[in-house]
C-alpha cells in the first residue's frame, strides 16, 4: 500500500535539512533498463520512493510509455499527476533537452522556445518547481563563441517565461557536451544574468570540472551556492562512464567529499530539491537509499 502524502512528507521532513526536498529521477530507471536489461515497473518505483520516504520524482521524457502530454491536453496531464498524488509524491521537475537553444538556424530556436514555453504550461499544471535543461549536442558549423551567444540569448527568454509560470529552470552541463567547464557554467549564468535560470549541482560533473579531485565542493563555492537551483545527487570516481558522460556511483561508493558538498549547501542557505541521480547505476534503488541516507545526514 503506498503511503499516505501526509505521512510522507513528514517523515521526511523530519529527517533532512530544514527547506530540503528530497526526490528520485525516473532517469536513474530508465538507464537502468536500458543499459542492464533490468524491469523496473513504474508502479514499483513509486511505491519504493513512497515507502522510503521521498518527497517526489523528477519525471524524464520517453519512459517508461511515451512522451510527455502537450500542456494543453486536459485529460492526460490530469491523468499522469494523479497517477503520482495517488502515491503522495509531487512532480517536482520536467527534463528537457536543450540543443535548440543554440542552433544556428534562428527558425530551429524559435522551435524549441515554442516546444518550452508548452512544456512550461505542463509542468505548472503538474506542480513542478523546476524545469532540467540540458544544452547537449553538436555546434553544427558555428563556433563555441556563436554558439554561447545563441544559448544565453535562448535562455533569457526562457528564464523569463519560467518566471511568469511560477517556475525555477536550471541548466546542467556535462562533459561530454560542447559546454563542459566551469568557465563556460560561469558564462552561461552570468549571460543569462535572470534569476530563474540557475545551474544543477551534479557532484560527479562538478568533480570532472574540478580536474577529478573528489573535491566537487570546491567548483560550488566559487559558483556560488546561490546560483544553485536543484541537485542531482550522486558520486562518482572521477572518470567517464563507457567513453560517455561522468560516472555516477551510489554515495559512499566513490571518491567524492559529498557529505562536504552538503555541508557547504546547508550552511550557504540552499532550500530546494535533492533528486538522487542513479543514472546508468546497477542498482538504482541502492543509489536512492544511499543518497536519501547522505542526505538526512546532512541535518
Amino acid at each position: 500500500m503506498a503511503m499516505a502524502p501526509a505521512a510522507a512528507s513528514l517523515r521526511t521532513s523530519a529527517a533532512v535539512p530544514r527547506g530540503w526536498k528530497t526526490a528520485i529521477g525516473l532517469n536513474g530507471f530508465h538507464s537502468g533498463a536500458a543499459k542492464y536489461h533490468k524491469n523496473y515497473p513504474l508502479w514499483e518505483v513509486l511505491d519504493f520512493a513512497a515507502r522510503e520516504g521521498f518527497d517526489g520524482v523528477e519525471l524524464v521524457s520517453d519512459w517508461p510509455q511515451g512522451g510527455y502530454p502537450p500542456g494543453n491536453d486536459r485529460d492526460r496531464v490530469h491523468a499522469l499527476r494523479r497517477l503520482y498524488d495517488g502515491y503522495g509524491l509531487r512532480i517536482f521537475s520536467i527534463q528537457l533537452g536543450a540543443d535548440g537553444a543554440f542552433a544556428p538556424d534562428a527558425s530551429a530556436r524559435a522551435a524549441w522556445i515554442a516546444m518550452v514555453r508548452d512544456r512550461l504550461q505542463l509542468a505548472r499544471q503538474l506542480g513542478c518547481a523546476c524545469v532540467g535543461l540540458w544544452p547537449g549536442g553538436g555546434l553544427r558549423g558555428q563556433t563555441l563563441e556563436e554558439a554561447m551567444s545563441r544559448l544565453t540569448a535562448s535562455f533569457r527568454e526562457v528564464a523569463t517565461m519560467a518566471a511568469d509560470a511560477g517556475i525555477l529552470a536550471a541548466v546542467e552541463i556535462e562533459p561530454p557536451f560542447e559546454f563542459r567547464t566551469e568557465e563556460h557554467l560561469h558564462r552561461i549564468l552570468d549571460g543569462t544574468n535572470h534569476p530563474n535560470l540557475k545551474a544543477i549541482f551534479d557532484p560527479s560533473h562538478f568533480d570532472l570540472m574540478n580536474g577529478s579531485t573528489g573535491r566537487p565542493h570546491e567548483m560550488l563555492q566559487r559558483l556560488g551556492v546561490e546560483r544553485i537551483g536543484y541537485l542531482h545527487l550522486t558520486d562518482t570516481d572521477g572518470t567517464l562512464r563507457d567513453g560517455g558522460t561522468s560516472k555516477h556511483l551510489p554515495c559512499g561508493d566513490g571518491h567524492a567529499q559529498v557529505a562536504t558538498a552538503l555541508k557547504v549547501l546547508r550552511e550557504g542557505g540552499f532550500k530546494g530539491w535533492c533528486m538522487i541521480d542513479a543514472w546508468e547505476v546497477p542498482d538504482a534503488y541502492d543509489a536512492c537509499r544511499k543518497g536519501l541516507r547522505m542526505i538526512r545526514g546532512a541535518r
